[in-house]
């Protein structure tokens, strides 16, 4: 790890315009600097850098972050090794700290793993194009799939010879030893003791890291024995993690960000006959079923992706969650279904780079008309399975986090299966309301920590200012909107004045007083990190969260910073001064009270919702704290000067 000081010099060294100017050529705008975006197609630059803040933002793709960050995304290496570069581009030593005993041990396993895997990967190649056995059997079964000597090299494919213990016995002969061969899964360790081959007799596709080193591997047998399975995989180990690998994301990332399209289909030759096509953005989720960390992996390229599917309609109804999962993390999906009898690898190879680019043009389509198509198929006009379509439908697009997007889909749906978009809106926002509800309760309940006294030199504010108690009873809801208002006001103006305290001392009494606490993970981890910072120090330096080690932070906090604040109407009459610490004497008691009124307003409708079928104490109870609520939203209603309905 390196050590706070080295992070902090190589930060404050660090001239932004400099750093990403070794990259993309920048153009002198005012204070800025603009370009056109590295990291997605356009024509119109609106790639924007700010040596002023030391930040960048992409207004077209969204994408944000710091001098480190950048080098992060746009090498693809990890945020130490991204700190390195920069150093060293500046002169900063490096000096990383002492590791504990265990912590050197675990980095030495994992290392010791990584070269065994390698040597493997060396082994089967060598075997595949060096060995009698590789050639006849390995290099034919290649052949036979149409791979040219290039493809098999670039993906490094090999063969492990059909003799239980011939690797392992080799690799120990070469010095490695059995803790790692058997930690990798490379080889099988029985009851007697005996090590043999975890991949014998098996063609070997080796699985890469997003940067490029070999992780885990894939072995497909060539025998006709039923009882053997077709595909073995490693198993999971410190070094591969199936449910966030991509098999080949390392090949496809460039073509990814530069098409701005992934297609993602199911298997290992799937990948390779699509690439040897020309398809250079094709990955594979490697016989397993989607997860949303391969879902979040392809997001980091484009957040477009095709869905390939084969004519076998079994399989791909089962295979329909994964367009849910795909829609849920926000990415726009379309499918394309192939012709009876194919599947990418073979339409790969029986179609040039230009017939299947064409084929892909004509004949992809959104996911509503995709499912539509394949749902209904079987339902032969009857009026129960096309509601259950509907349903279906519905609870896809309920899922899409955006609201422009949502709105599109159901008028496309409205007008596929001929029913009214009232209806349908008021189903997904049901859905919605549901999921939201759910997620309230599921959330985990953070430990009530006592409120922290303001800051040297911050005074109480005044007590009018105040609101009401929210009683102890009042569950935490998602307020997504009003906790990022708060979170902006706190990263923006947290250190300037407001009633006599500043705005970070202000808002963080007024919500951890009350053991309130935030409900989205990353604005909670904000709000506590700045908390304990100004328990610490009387100010709290932005540039701690624009640097932070947490890409997700570092990138809200910069997209925080970059929108345009907007007044509130009051503030448009020309009488009134556009004075800072006015507009916050309004602005941060108004987003506080916002948010507290929501939770309040929430709570009273869960109370309504109980008083159906309750009498006698428990009538009584609830009666009582609804009462108190409707006390407190009262209150919140006056100071917000807005009437109760």
């Amino acid at each position: 790890m390196i050590d706070q000081a080295t992070i902090d010099r190589i930060m404050e060294a660090a001239r932004i315009e400099d750093v990403i100017g070794d990259y993309i050529t920048l153009k002198k705008r005012g204070a800025n600097y603009t370009a056109c975006c590295p990291f997605h197609n356009e024509k119109t630059p609106s790639f924007s850098v700010s040596p002023a803040r030391g930040i960048f933002k992409c207004f077209g793709c969204g994408k944000a972050g710091n001098a480190v960050t950048f080098v992060m995304s746009h090498e693809n290496l990890t945020y130490w090794d991204a700190l390195k570069v920069v150093g060293k581009k500046y002169g900063v030593d490096v000096k990383e700290r002492e590791l504990s005993p265990e912590e050197q041990q675990h980095n030495n396993d994992r290392e010791s793993m990584m070269i065994t895997v390698a040597y493997a990967q060396d082994y089967f190649t060598k075997i595949l194009h060096s060995h009698v056995d590789g050639k006849n059997i390995g290099m034919t079964y290649f052949a036979e799939r149409g791979f040219t000597q290039a493809t098999t090299e670039k993906f490094q494919l090999g063969y492990c010879l059909d003799s239980r213990a011939a690797f392992t016995n080799t690799a120990l002969r070469d010095g490695y030893k059995k803790e790692f061969l058997v930690k990798t899964g490379l080889s099988v360790e029985r009851d007697s003791g005996q090590l043999v081959d975890r991949f014998y007799g098996r063609v070997i596709f080796p699985i890469h890291s997003i940067s490029g080193r070999v992780i885990g591997f894939g072995g497909r047998t060539l025998k006709t024995d039923k009882s053997s399975p077709k595909y073995v995989n490693s198993p999971e180990s410190e070094i591969y993690h199936k449910s966030n690998t991509l098999y080949g994301i390392y090949f496809a990332k460039k073509a990814m960000m530069q098409s701005d399209k992934c297609f993602l289909v199911e298997g290992y030759t799937d990948v390779i006959s699509m690439h040897q096509a020309g398809i250079t953005n094709a990955v594979a989720s490697s016989g397993t079923s989607l997860t949303p960390d391969q879902i979040r992996l392809i997001k980091r390229f484009t957040p477009n992706v095709t869905v390939l599917y084969d004519g076998d309609a079994a399989g791909i109804k089962a295979s329909l969650r994964g367009i849910d999962m795909l829609l849920e993390e926000g990415l726009n999906v379309k499918t394309l279904l192939l012709p009876d009898g194919e599947d990418p690898d073979s339409f790969a190879r029986s179609h040039s780079v230009a017939e299947f680019t064409d084929f892909i043009s004509r004949h992809e389509e959104d996911f509503i008309s995709f499912k539509t198509k394949i749902l209904l198929s079987d339902s032969k006009n009857d009026p129960i399975k096309r509601a259950e379509v509907i349903t279906d439908i519905v609870r896809s697009i309920a899922v899409i986090p955006e609201a422009i997007p949502r709105s599109v889909y159901i008028r496309e749906c409205s007008r596929l299966m001929e029913i009214g978009e009232e209806v349908l809106t008021g189903e997904v926002a049901k859905l919605r309301r549901q999921k939201l509800y759910s997620d309230a309760h599921d959330a985990p309940k953070p430990q009530p920590q006592p409120p922290q006294p303001p800051a040297d030199g911050d005074a109480a504010p005044p007590e009018a200012l105040h609101t009401p108690p929210i009683p102890a009873f009042v569950e935490n809801v998602f307020c997504r909107e009003q906790e990022r208002e708060l979170i902006y006001l706190l990263l923006r103006f947290g250190s300037q004045s407001c009633f006599g305290v500043s705005v970070s001392a202000y808002i963080i009494n007024e919500i951890a007083g009350e053991d309130l606490s935030f409900q989205n993970l990353i604005y909670r981890q904000i709000f506590e990190e700045y908390r304990a910072l100004l328990a610490a120090s009387a100010a709290v330096d932005v540039r701690h969260f624009i640097n932070h080690p947490d890409q997700k932070i570092c990138e809200l906090t910069i997209d925080l910073l970059s929108q345009k604040y907007t007044l509130s109407k009051i503030w448009k009459q020309p009488e009134t001064p556009d004075v800072e610490e006015d507009r916050l004497r309004v602005e941060v008691p108004k987003a506080i009270n916002v948010y507290k009124s929501k939770i309040v307003t929430q709570a009273i409708m869960r109370l309504q919702a109980e008083l159906e079928g309750k009498s006698g104490d428990e009538l009584d109870v609830l009666l009582l704290r609804l009462g108190e609520l409707s006390k407190v939203r009262t209150k919140l209603s006056e100071m917000l000067a807005r009437p109760v309905f």
